[in-house]
């Protein structure tokens, strides 16, 4: 690599940590302050570093435009494929990815369960890619719902319709408000048999720039083969799986606990069932 590119990438990568002056510029890649000052105003002319009034230079606004350019190319499915794949293949629940579409979440893939004696497709119609589910009603629909700010949950809340789907559903806007409440603060959601009487479900959120959950991850069962307490078992290994998927795909995520897959040791709220 080229002496000079390296520089520039150096201190690209530097001010990520935010403002530096010119000396502390040129303290970083070891070099005297007038080579950083040409390549502080080589990159400043193109826009991706800025000198802010105390003359100290911070990252620019078209790297941040490079950056959500090749952010918005990357296929969220795509990245996910191989992780939710290994999540399958370890446990044989059925594994799907969805994305929150106004009061809605649209399944986008799904890796199918494996059960003794069950036939190909056990959920049925019912999570097929491309079929629409109430975000109020799923796991998936919590955490995604649970991301928005006040403004975009309002919107998203306007005029939906509470139906007892099952003895287990929401039946108000204010019971729902409340569990989004302690699904923002534990990062993840539980779907009791409230949407499909025989189905429970685990989701947990993966995150985009700025750490804002772009689509959903979970782990769904019969309730003849896992039940609640059995399901929530797995949340270590699915909270894991959405930290690499945040990671490969270019976000910030929360570092999760997952010992033998992450190497990170961070307390996980116990679910209360």
């Amino acid at each position: 690599m080229s002496q000079t590119v390296d520089r520039a990438l150096t201190i690209l990568v530097s001010l990520g940590d935010g403002p530096a002056s010119l000396e502390q510029a040129a303290n970083r890649i070891g070099v005297h302050k007038s080579t950083a000052l040409r390549l502080l105003r080589t990159l400043e002319e193109h826009g991706f570093v800025h000198r802010q009034s105390d003359h100290r230079y911070r990252l620019g606004g078209r790297l941040l435009s490079l950056a959500q350019t090749a952010l918005e190319g990357i296929d969220v499915r795509q990245v996910s494929a191989p992780y939710l794949a290994s999540l399958n293949e370890r446990y044989g629940h059925t594994v799907h990815l969805a994305v929150l579409e106004g009061p809605e979440v649209l399944y986008v893939d799904k890796v199918e369960g494996r059960y003794p004696g069950a036939t190909s497709g056990w959920l049925g119609a019912a999570s097929r890619i491309g079929k629409r589910a109430p975000a109020t009603a799923t796991a998936s629909g919590k955490v995604l719902l649970a991301g928005l700010n006040e403004d975009q949950l309002t919107a998203a809340l306007d005029g939906q319709e509470f139906p007892a789907r099952t003895p287990r559903s929401l039946r108000s806007a204010a019971e729902l408000r409340a569990e989004l409440a302690a699904v923002s603060r534990q990062g993840w959601a539980l779907d009791q048999a409230e949407y499909e009487e025989t189905v429970n479900c685990l989701a947990a959120p993966i995150t985009g720039i700025e750490g804002t959950a772009i689509a959903a991850c979970a782990i769904a069962a019969p309730v003849s083969a896992a039940s609640v307490s059995e399901l929530s078992r797995l949340l270590p290994e699915l909270l894991c799986t959405v930290e690499a998927i945040s990671l490969a795909y270019g976000g910030s995520p929360t570092p999760r606990w997952c010992e033998n897959r992450c190497g990170a040791k961070h307390a996980v709220r116990a679910s209360h069932i």
